[in-house]
């Protein structure tokens, strides 16, 4: 039975003039099934069974050795087609023959078909009840494996260690560890995306964590400190709470992504860091990747209910990343456990709750 995600599909072809989509994306695929996963290699964007969503039918090509488990686990009542060539002959033919005579766009550059994906991810991006319910169980399994990490990880550990303790715990939920950063001590102020290496830690640790699970990706960033803070990184994360609430507070249903962006930078010098922001990317809409695209100066697009998001301000020593979700009236963390550290920052009136440094 299709999806309300194929819904959304077929009202985007109605309006394009298209006669269909390929889908051969793990995200989109993900998306339009409602879940499904098509993975076998986990570091490619690519999945081994693609989805032709037409206006009348749909079809799953995939090859015959990938068919029954794609079938059976994956696509149980989701009412398609299957066209199984065999796996020495691969499925570009396949795909062609089907799409022939068709106006059909693609979410990935493919042979002739016009690319679309960044229109489908405009659409995807507004999230369904049952989307947001997902989300919102895997926000809170993910940020509670992380922040137990925290609180169990020893001084003396590898930044390797630290991860695959993290792996194991999100592993064991059936979550995909999509991004998993871990810096230690010095590490910390130099890189401001960095890949775990074998450096013991001593002092201070930062996590940072993109999770997946049914396609949809939660963010979340903690760190943890053996001992008292320097002053300096005291003061910091209070001045890093008020740049991250001020672009927080102005996430609301039909804000200019780039008047919310401009807001985070005036805030950033306030704090006396005018070009920080230059940096890390800040962040932008979450949902079926850890950004459904980074929201830049120029960026026209606007805030809309039911959308997700994860801004990602940074300052030497410190940085914040919730995921939360944007309703009509209000905003929703799904990334907030009630069992961290918090400290509040305010904006617009009002106070929010924001992530400290766990002191061990």
């Amino acid at each position: 039975m299709p999806t309300e995600a194929v819904t959304k599909i077929r009202a985007f072809l109605n309006a394009q003039n298209l006669d269909g989509v390929l889908l051969r994306t793990r995200s989109n695929f993900a998306w339009a099934t409602g879940g499904g996963d098509n993975h076998i290699v986990n570091t490619t964007e690519l999945g081994v069974a693609d989805l032709l969503i037409l206006s009348d039918r749909m079809y799953c090509i995939t090859t015959r050795m990938e068919a029954a488990r794609i079938r059976d686990e994956e696509l149980a009542g989701f009412g398609c087609e299957f066209v199984t060539p065999e796996w020495y002959e691969g499925t570009d033919e396949a795909i062609l023959q089907l799409c022939a005579g068709k106006a059909v766009g693609a979410d990935v550059w493919f042979h002739h078909l016009p690319n679309v994906a960044s229109e489908l991810a405009q659409i995807r991006s507004t999230l369904t009840g049952e989307e947001m319910e997902r989300y919102r169980q895997l926000g809170q399994t993910a940020a509670k494996a992380l922040e137990a990490t925290c609180r169990e990880l020893q001084r003396g550990w590898t930044e390797h260690e630290i991860a695959a303790h993290l792996a194991a715990k999100l592993l064991r939920e059936g979550i995909n560890p999509q991004v998993l950063l871990v810096a230690t001590d010095e590490r910390i102020f130099h890189y401001r995306h960095p890949i775990p290496t074998e450096k013991q830690l001593d002092r201070y640790a930062m996590l940072v964590l993109c999770a997946e699970k049914g396609g949809l990706v939660a963010n979340a960033t903690r760190f943890v400190h053996f001992g008292d803070l320097a002053p300096e990184l005291e003061e910091n994360k209070r001045k890093l709470a008020e740049i991250e609430v001020a672009m927080i507070a102005a996430t609301r249903p039909g804000a200019k992504l780039a008047d919310i962006l401009q807001r985070g930078i005036e805030a950033y010098k306030r704090a006396g860091y005018p070009d920080d922001w230059r940096l890390l990317h800040q962040g932008g809409p979450s949902g079926y990747a850890p950004r459904e695209f980074l929201v830049g100066p120029g960026e026209t697009g606007v805030v809309r209910a039911q959308q997700a998001y994860a801004w990602n301000p940074t300052i030497r020593g410190i940085k914040m990343e919730d995921t939360f979700l944007v309703h009509e009236e209000e905003i929703e963390f799904i990334t907030h456990t009630g069992e961290w550290v918090y400290m509040e920052a305010a904006s617009e009136g009002r106070t929010y709750l924001r992530p400290d440094i766990l002191i061990r």
